[in-house]
């Protein structure tokens, strides 16, 4: 079946037709960088990863593009709490952020443009825009005139009243009406600034991305996706502004974006005493886990993350594992029929880990090494296409023991030990101290193995 994306400017589920087949164009907003990236933050990124290796499975090249926000008021204002020079924080936080969205297990983008990189074309289009009465300067700052876009609404469909509400920007005096949106600001002393026509500032939020998604993907370009909070006013400033410039039928072609992401049924916060970044995650969790937390629900619905879907996680991933464990995987295997049918159906991720479920039962009931070696070699592939089992099953178990693994095998060696002198009471003791810390010993005829319960 063909890819069909469910199409938030259009509010149905389309076919999904690229401008160029021979290079499919993706954007996503990235982060700003000035602290940790939470949980609800790795969402879309997970979520983008797995629409990225769609893409590249069915279709030859694809281009995606995730932007670096290296420059804005909360980074300022971060950098100062921190005494700390702003490009040290950004450096930091950056490098953060790569190894975080690494350790759960997304490809790195094709581009990771940093928006101070690219002041130049944000200064290009703000001049278009003026030049073209879609913008006005007042008293130093740059601003879109909403009004003078008549189209302005079409994605997120807010009201008049919503708008000015949800703007996220002051109602100031150099403004014409309330909701026009800053372009370009002054800086003052001590705050990072650009040269530019209307004076020494830097760039609003906003004109960020349109500069970076035009210089990469052009024009027009086939997929934008974020999170759901960026539909108003990020993502319908990106569409006012890029398609004044352009012309009405530029910029996306389609916006995909993922639902919210709670904590325990309530809304992160840090005054709530629940915001959780991935970094704190990873000091406990395996990436892979976290993972599949992420995917456990369908990309356009709520998540809750608590510790029961972590636990069904944990334990729905030792099942799929241990239907790989011992079996000899060929190379050549390919994603299943029914797997790329879930993730054809808008990114249908639940689905497609039901399938893996049903493979897995199958290579559990296959009567010969053979049927599971190649159902085992299928589950691999399709697994991939999430971006799961990329460890050996013996490593994935081996890795949720708080043990380290030189201490379990010096157990087991005292073990042996104490079962070749008969004292089977010294035996049993390092035996059940192992199953307290959660490990299985097996006594074969080639010795003792391991495994983590």
């Amino acid at each position: 079946m063909p890819l069909f994306l469910h199409n938030t400017l259009t509010r149905q589920k389309e076919p999904f037709v690229p401008l160029d087949p021979h290079n499919v164009r993706l954007y996503v907003c990235g982060p700003t960088v000035y602290d940790f990236a939470h949980i609800g933050n790795a969402r879309p990124y997970v979520i983008f990863d797995v629409l990225n290796r769609l893409l590249r499975h069915l279709y030859p090249k694809v281009t995606y593009v995730r932007n670096i926000t290296d420059i804005d008021d909360k980074i300022i204002k971060a950098a100062r709490e921190n005494n700390e020079e702003i490009y040290d924080l950004t450096q930091r936080t950056t490098r953060y952020f790569q190894a975080d969205m690494g350790a759960l297990g997304n490809i790195p983008p094709n581009i990771e443009p940093l928006a101070t990189a690219h002041v130049k074309e944000m200064i290009s289009m703000i001049q278009s825009l003026v030049q073209k009465d879609h913008a006005y300067e007042s008293e130093g700052h740059v601003l879109f005139s909403v009004k003078s876009f008549p189209k302005y609404g079409q994605l997120s469909r807010c009201k008049h009243d919503e708008m000015i509400a949800g703007a996220r920007v002051e109602v100031a005096p150099y403004k014409r009406d309330p909701e026009d949106f800053i372009l370009w600001k002054p800086s003052e002393e001590g705050i990072p600034g650009w040269e530019s026509p209307w004076g020494y500032g830097r760039p609003g939020w906003h004109i960020e991305c349109s500069a970076m998604s035009l210089k990469y993907l052009d024009e027009t370009f086939d997929i934008h996706g974020g999170g759901q909070d960026l539909i108003f006013p990020h993502h319908e400033n990106e569409m006012a502004q890029s398609q004044a410039c352009f012309g009405p039928q530029t910029f996306a072609r389609v916006w995909l974006h993922n639902g919210m992401l709670t904590v325990n049924g309530e809304k992160m916060s840090k005054s709530l005493g629940n915001f959780i970044t991935v970094h704190q995650l990873l000091e406990k969790l395996p990436g892979e886990l976290i993972r599949f937390v992420l995917l456990s629900s369908h990309y356009r619905q709520p998540l809750d993350w608590n510790d029961q879907i972590v636990i069904q996680s944990r334990q729905s991933l030792d099942r799929l594992y241990n239907a790989l464990r011992g079996r000899e995987l060929s190379k050549e295997a390919n994603i299943i029929e029914p797997i790329k049918t879930a993730l054809e159906d808008d990114l249908n991720t639940p689905l497609a880990i039901s399938v893996l479920h049903d493979l897995a039962g199958r290579i559990y009931k296959a009567s010969t090494t053979h049927e599971k070696n190649e159902l085992a070699s299928s589950l691999k592939a399709s697994g991939e296409a999430l971006g799961l089992f990329q460890q050996e099953p013996e490593s994935w178990f081996k890795g949720k023991t708080g043990i380290d693994e030189n201490t379990i095998l010096a157990l087991i060696e005292a073990r042996t030990q104490a079962r070749n002198k008969k004292d089977f009471i010294e035996a049993d003791r390092v035996r059940d101290e192992l199953l307290n810390a959660g490990i299985l010993l097996e006594d074969t005829p080639q010795g003792t193995t391991w495994r983590q319960q």
